[in-house]
């Protein structure tokens, strides 16, 4: 079944058409790509699908039984709504019930049971039985709990940037839907919610068009990709790793045309200056061919771009940590370790990325690392030779008044390329960053936010620093873009310290990682991210199968076999009254588990009087956990 049906599309940019005569249709099940260099006007178009924008040419029809759900880049919201607010907003009728049913509930739980509420109660059910809602409400739950998101009552206008992207992503998630509309949906996501979400989008029947620079994202899960160039949109069937083998055939078969057809001009510019008379109709269609071939549009391969930079040369000591701690305060809890007792010593190229789950610590260590934040204890020693440049999500300006070209000219009005000596204007350098045409003379002020941290990062990478610490870098560049990152990054002789949540630019850019724990405390790991990855994922698999292992000796023991209980009748679905308690019990456990696990270091201290309080407290959660595992354990087997 198709979808989405684009016919002859086109936007006119701010200079120039961002894209003309752009038709293409997706079908059912199709996972699809749109992709190229920052500007060609990829957010863009998704936007005038979606009916955000409205086309200066074309049209855009979608299948009315589908549906369509768009994640914008930055998503709107009403800072007043709360969480459950914002993602039940949506008009899928499922959804409305669903929402219909959890207000009824918190009527019956603050006002009590009355002749109405009850009718409506009753009614609600039916409906959620007779669509079968109640098997789609736990998959919504599974969602934003894997996406972190478990307060449903906070205000928007209270949550970080990175959690109202989740939150929208959620929204859009849970819609009910055939076509998903996605530009960057693994911005601001850690390493662990991005993996989750490839295989969330491989495994749906969903179909998928969205915006990206992340390439094993794009492997894992499109079949199509659209690419946007010279204002065109061309399909190329597979995923990314085969959409590379075609261009690179493309541009080797486009190489071999050009040379047949300069082979070809250079009789004919010969001929023509010869000055043959044009009187005859042959000798007239003969000239007008090679006008046109003279007036063509040439072949233009990807020439590729490198540049590398010469820092300070680093000393015998780069940078030392040695014991250094943080602390921070947690919401109803005393402060809590995001880095605990942490000794390293940096030597000169080393190239570290760090790894951990979003509000682990990491921005907090690069700052500790920088100079930026002191620790709470511990000790830190900079070599005299040490020049760091710290890449930050924020930065800041000074003169925003200046021109984009200004500002980087501040740096250098020239750039080396390599150790050949061989240079490129400020001008042009800034062009290979997506910095083209008027936007060089426009002041910085003028810039959009990702403009601005791209620029920041341009300039950084010239002031020729022997220490990189970069937190994000990528979130704003295209894949091209990247590449040329990379390939600076790669041959850079200094330290590095990376913070990406992109695995394929830190696989390529840095050879080991440094683990932010749950509790603060800091572990190695030398190899790849993805290598870490598929590690994490063995152990996780192994700990399922210990886990299954131990519940098939305790049933060979004694309990109930499958087939003795297939005999059993089927119990009851829960009672209002049992779903409450179960909903209680599920959101409690996790509590006691979780505070149970911070009283561990406690009962370690030196502090007889702070040993005993916690070693009390130990025992009652312990005494209470043993009370609620069994009850959820019946009330979960009939959820």
């Amino acid at each position: 079944m198709n979808l989405l049906s684009i016919n002859n599309l086109a936007k006119i940019g701010r200079e120039k058409p961002l894209f003309t005569g752009v038709t293409f249709g997706i079908q059912e099940g199709e996972k699809a790509a749109l992709i190229g260099r920052n500007g060609t006007g990829k957010s863009t178009l998704l936007n005038t699908i979606a009916g955000v924008l409205v086309p200066d040419e074309g049209s855009v029809v979608i299948n009315k039984e589908a549906g369509v759900s768009f994640l914008p880049q930055n998503p709107l919201y009403d800072e007043n709504d709360s969480i459950r607010d914002h993602i039940f907003k949506s008009q899928s009728p499922k959804l409305q019930i669903i929402r219909e049913y959890e207000e009824i509930c918190e009527e019956l739980s603050s006002k009590g049971q009355s002749n109405n509420i009850q009718k409506r109660y009753d009614d609600i059910m039916l409906k959620m039985e007779k669509m079968d809602l109640w098997n789609y409400e736990q998959q919504i739950s599974s969602i934003l709990t894997t996406l972190g998101i478990k307060d449903l009552s906070r205000k928007m206008g209270t949550l970080s940037g990175g959690m109202i992207k989740k939150v929208a992503l959620a929204q859009v998630l849970v819609e009910d839907t055939k076509l998903l509309l996605l530009d960057e949906p693994t911005n601001h996501l850690d390493i662990t919610t991005i993996t989750w979400l490839q295989n969330y989008l491989h495994d749906t029947k969903r179909s998928v068009l969205m915006v990206t620079h992340d390439r094993y994202f794009l492997d894992a899960v499109c079949n199509n990709i659209y690419e946007l160039a010279r204002n065109k949109l061309k399909l190329y069937v597979g995923n990314y790793s085969e959409y590379l083998e075609k261009k690179e055939v493309e541009a080797e078969i486009e190489a071999n045309t050009e040379r047949r057809i300069e082979s070809v001009l250079r009789f004919e510019r010969e001929w023509l200056l010869r000055g043959p008379c044009a009187r005859g109709t042959k000798i007239k269609a003969r000239i007008q061919r090679d006008e046109q071939l003279i007036n063509r549009e040439k072949f233009q391969a990807d020439k590729g771009f490198s540049f590398e930079v010469k820092g300070k040369r680093l000393g015998g000591k780069v940078l030392e940590l040695h014991n250094i701690s943080k602390n921070y305060p947690k919401a109803n809890q005393a402060s809590v370790p995001v880095i605990k007792n942490f000794s390293y010593k940096f030597t000169k190229g080393q190239k570290i990325g760090i790894f951990g789950d979003n509000g682990s610590g990491k921005s907090t260590f690069l700052n500790i690392v920088s100079g930026k934040l002191q620790p709470d204890s511990g000790e830190i020693e900079t070599g005299l030779n040490t020049k760091f440049g710290y890449y930050t999500q924020n930065p800041v300006f000074k003169d925003t008044s200046l021109t984009v070209l200004e500002y980087i000219k501040e740096t250098a009005e020239h750039m080396k390329l390599n150790a050949g000596g061989n240079e490129v204007s400020a001008s042009k350098f800034l062009e290979e960053f997506g910095f083209e045409g008027k936007i060089q003379h426009s002041p910085v002020s003028t810039l959009s936010g990702g403009e601005r941290k791209r620029l920041f990062l341009v300039r950084l990478l010239l002031e020729n620093p022997n220490f990189l610490i970069l937190d994000e870098p990528t979130n704003d560049f295209d894949i091209f873009t990247m590449n040329i990152l990379e390939q600076f990054l790669m041959s850079y002789e200094g330290c590095l310290l990376l913070v990406s949540h992109d695995r394929y630019f830190m696989d390529k850019t840095v050879d080991s990682l440094f683990i932010l724990e749950e509790d603060g405390n800091i572990s190695g790991f030398v190899g790849k991210c993805s290598e870490y990855i598929e590690l994490r994922e063995e152990m996780r698999k192994e700990a399922e199968k210990e886990k299954k292992d131990r519940k098939a000796e305790k049933t060979s023991d004694g309990e109930k076999t499958a087939e003795q209980n297939s005999n059993q009748p089927k119990k009851a679905k829960l009672s209002f009254k049992e779903q409450k308690e179960f909903e209680t019990l599920d959101a409690e456990i996790p509590a006691l588990e979780a505070e149970q696990k911070e009283l561990e270091p406690k009962m370690a201290s030196s502090d007889f009087a702070v040993v005993q309080k916690a070693s009390e407290r130990y025992k009652e959660i312990e005494k209470l956990l043993e009370e609620k595992y069994p009850r959820w354990e019946e009330l979960a087997e009939r959820a």
